[in-house]
């Protein structure tokens, strides 16, 4: 049992740190992942959402839909496409750490690079 609990221990560690370099490289402070509710606000900042969206999150169903389209928008921040969404949805313990340790750099919310005019 105590080693089943310091794996997920270890586990736990390396995906807040791997939350911890994503807010770090879109420019965000990485210690904002692990505060309860402010990491969904300051996601939110990063995929260029509302912050009236938070409340939207409270209505089930409609949680799931935007959690969806959040880390849609997540994956296109940081120049991925919706494939590297469908490995952030359903296997997000290995897709984040790709996000956050691989060579994607964060490009602005929803993948809109502030020296594009559009």
């Amino acid at each position: 049992m105590t080693i089943f609990i310091l794996i997920l221990l270890a586990f736990s560690i390396f995906l807040i740190a791997s939350m911890w370099t994503i807010f770090t490289k879109a420019g965000k402070p990485g210690w904002a992942c692990i505060i309860p509710i402010y990491n969904l606000i300051v996601l939110l900042e990063i995929v260029g959402k509302p912050w009236w969206w938070l409340l939207l999150m409270l209505i089930p169903i409609v949680n799931v839909v935007l959690f969806i389209m959040m880390y849609h928008q997540l994956s296109l921040s940081f120049g991925k496409d919706a494939g590297f969404t469908v490995g952030l949805i359903l296997l997000g313990f290995i897709f984040l750490p790709i996000l956050a340790f691989g060579d994607a750099l964060y490009i602005g919310p929803g993948g809109m690079s502030s020296t594009t005019d559009l």
